[in-house]
């Protein structure tokens, strides 16, 4: 009897081990098959061990792709590069250890970060999002959001931000009171009418060229400005 279970559990194990990742667009498939840091057997498929056991970059930018369906096999995925593709959607909720997501160039309306809470760097320039919810990606150190259409973004949560830009987008309002940290913030051609900055003392560089903008308050003594007028 011990034999007999010790062969069907020799046999699950080769089963999981063997099992592929369904990967359905064929430049994806591709370039992870073509990647020998990933497809460590060199053979036609990705097999979820070894999806699983790989923690390094994914750079596929520029590839064509439109699904990044099997990406979620990559659990320990900690550097995810698919921009300049034709992606409407992005699944990124079982990739837990991704600390860097860059996704500009796509054609993204939203996403889901929540699960994302050990992301440092997210860049998703030159897309369509109308919202963007980081206030679970506390540990974010740099965001770029520029080219979007987004008409609020609550920062509050993300105290350890050091770089910011958050430009061409509908913005009217934009509280950056808790991100004590911030050094480089780009805010440009938005709706902003008022724009405080009194916390930010370690501001070095601020660009904040938008139409409607009146003043800045609290300008630090050394922060180079360009684009608006200091609060008398």
């Amino acid at each position: 009897m011990k034999t007999l279970l010790f062969l069907i559990s020799l046999i699950c194990i080769v089963n999981i081990n063997a099992q592929n990742v369904d990967i359905p667009d064929a430049n994806f498939k591709a370039y992870l098959v073509g990647n020998n840091l990933i497809n460590t057997n060199l053979d036609t498929e990705i097999q979820v061990s070894e999806a699983s056991s790989f923690n390094g970059t994914i750079y596929c930018e520029g590839l064509e792709i439109f699904n990044l369906t099997g990406i979620e096999a990559f659990t320990d995925l900690e550097r995810l590069l698919c921009g300049n593709n034709k992606l409407t959607s992005l699944d990124v909720s079982n990739n837990k250890s991704l600390k860097t997501l860059n996704c500009n160039d796509n054609q993204l309306k939203s996403f889901n970060l929540s699960k994302n809470i050990a992301l440092e760097s997210l860049s998703c320039n030159y897309n369509q999002l109308k919202s963007l919810d980081v206030s679970k990606n506390i540990a974010i150190t740099n965001l770029s959001c520029v080219y979007n259409q987004l008409i609020s973004l609550d920062l509050s949560n993300n105290t350890f931000l050091t770089n910011l830009s958050c430009g061409r987008n509908e913005l009217t309002l934009l509280d950056v009171s808790k991100n004590t940290n911030l050094s480089i913030f780009e805010c440009s051609y938005n709706q902003l009418t008022s724009l405080d900055v009194s916390m930010n003392t370690d501001l070095t560089t601020l660009t904040c060229q938008n139409p409607k903008l009146i003043c800045v308050r609290g300008i630090p003594l050394d922060c180079s400005l360009d684009g608006a007028i200091k609060c008398q």
